[in-house]
């Protein structure tokens, strides 16, 4: 069974040294959000203070801690000198209102105190902060988003976890390691993939190909090559997308696709480390790195018949799980500061405060490519103006509600991986979110019950009673 790099901090974590802890994150700058923001670790903490800074113009704000407080002033204009203050008092947070002259939002409401949930977005003035539960993290309690590590060039992240597995990642990244990246469509993991390559030193090109995009019929001959004359059509000799990779890395995108017998093929060349042209009789020798992705569990597609086991086992030497954007919400002001840096105009663009709690709102079920998407055509149609809420996809500005944290979009699920989740909500249910008796009652390992949670953006708390542990 391919085991992910993660699965140590997931055990760790199953032990409680690696228990989620409260961190307050800086998200998103309305007026600026090319600005990405910064996280705050809450442990040891009795107090925030959130107020404007004295001396505007300064900076994006000020962080300091004394004693059991922990102070951030912003240079918001919008926000009073003493505006919000956060409180811990018997294992819950709080946030009350300190006489603000534009209050407090929490999730698009106005309110003068509530208790904090696990992903409540607060906004505050023009700036948005999320709360959220999230793994301890090593080093400074306070971190901006310039000072996070890039484990992986262009991908960044305040997630502890995801950060671990990144960093795990480039210490693999200039080995001959093959690597198998598994995450729904649109979660990047091409973009990630393209950081490995980058990350590895390897003086060879880097070459993507969408398996499912390949004829059927000539999907042997575009990856290996052939000689003139092997086939009708063949006029000339080619050497195929394997040898173009040779000296650098060779992306397989949604490597599930292959059929079985192209499969065996490319099991050969990875044990053989050569090629044969179709039609040829000499191999050639390569020297590439493999990097695969699939948004299917190879596991599963192995189970099904579907997909070589010997195949997976020589491309699992690391396996990668990239966390569709719902799950990663502290990273959304991340994301959207990036993906404005691409547009044209995009160091210019404002959001009105309307158009920014849409996309905070908005669970984005085709994750990275959607908000992408949505981001450039909103810039285009507001031509300079800030981007109000009608510039935005009309899912966006009116996502269906739903008060079920279990629920997740599964559109872009295969077949198989729905009904895989439909039983494994059945059994959550039917245990009330004892992981322990769900794995036993589908014949897996614990672990294996975790990564489909992550997977299914399954919030296992949705089915325990307070007390009830994982026993």
């Amino acid at each position: 069974m391919a085991r992910t790099i993660t699965e140590q901090s997931d055990r760790g974590r199953a032990r409680g040294d690696r228990a989620p802890v409260p961190h307050l994150i800086r998200l998103l700058d309305f007026e600026r959000p090319q600005q990405p923001g910064s996280r705050h670790a809450l442990v040891g903490l009795d107090a925030v203070e959130l107020d404007r800074r004295a001396e505007p113009g300064a900076g994006a704000g000020g962080v300091t801690r004394l004693g059991r407080t922990l102070r951030i002033e912003l240079d918001d204009p919008r926000m009073s000198a003493r505006h919000a203050r956060m409180t811990h008092h018997l294992r819950r947070w709080s946030v009350a209102d300190q006489g603000s002259r534009n209050g407090i939002w929490i999730d698009g409401r106005g309110i003068k105190d509530a208790l904090l949930e696990d992903g409540a977005v607060i906004e505050l003035g023009r700036t948005a902060f999320l709360f959220r539960m999230l793994a301890a993290a090593d080093g400074p309690a306070d971190v901006a988003a310039a000072a996070l590590p890039i484990a992986i060039p262009g991908v960044a992240t305040f997630a502890p976890e995801f950060g671990a597995a990144l960093a795990a990642l480039a210490k693999l990244a200039r080995t001959s390691q093959s690597v198998i990246l598994r995450g729904e469509t649109g979660t990047g993991k091409e973009v990630l993939g393209r950081g490995v390559h980058a990350a590895s030193g390897r003086p060879g090109p880097w070459v993507a190909i969408n398996c499912g995009a390949l004829p059927e019929h000539l999907i042997e001959s575009e990856l290996f090559g052939h000689r003139k004359g092997a086939f009708s059509g063949a006029t000339d000799d080619r050497p195929g997308l394997v040898r173009a990779a040779d000296g650098g890395t060779l992306f397989l995108d949604e490597i599930a696709d292959l059929p079985l017998a192209s499969q065996a093929a490319l099991l050969r060349v990875l044990q053989e480390r050569e090629v044969t042209p179709v039609g040829g009789t000499r191999a050639v020798a390569v020297d590439l790195r493999v990097i695969a992705a699939s948004h299917r569990d190879l596991e599963d597609e192995v189970a099904a018949g579907r997909f070589r086991e010997d195949l997976l086992a020589r491309l699992a030497g690391a396996v990668v799980e990239v966390p569709p954007v719902r799950a990663r919400r502290e990273d959304l002001g991340l994301l959207i500061a990036t993906l404005l840096a691409r547009q044209p105009g995009g160091d210019r663009v404002r959001l009105s405060p309307e158009a920014g709690r849409a996309l905070l709102r908005y669970r984005w079920p085709r994750n990275v490519r959607e908000l992408e998407q949505a981001l450039a055509t909103a810039v285009a149609l507001a031509d300079g103006r800030a981007v109000e809420v009608e510039h935005l996809p009309p899912a966006v500005r009116a996502p269906t509600p739903t008060d079920d944290p279990a629920a997740a979009p599964v559109d872009d699920l295969a077949p198989s991986d729905r009904r895989k989740r439909d039983e494994l909500i059945g059994l959550l249910a039917r245990h009330r979110g004892n992981i322990a008796a769900v794995a036993r009652a589908m014949g897996v390992e614990r672990m294996q019950i975790h990564r489909w949670l992550k997977r299914f953006a399954l919030a296992i708390e949705a089915y325990r009673n307070p007390d009830e542990t994982d026993a």
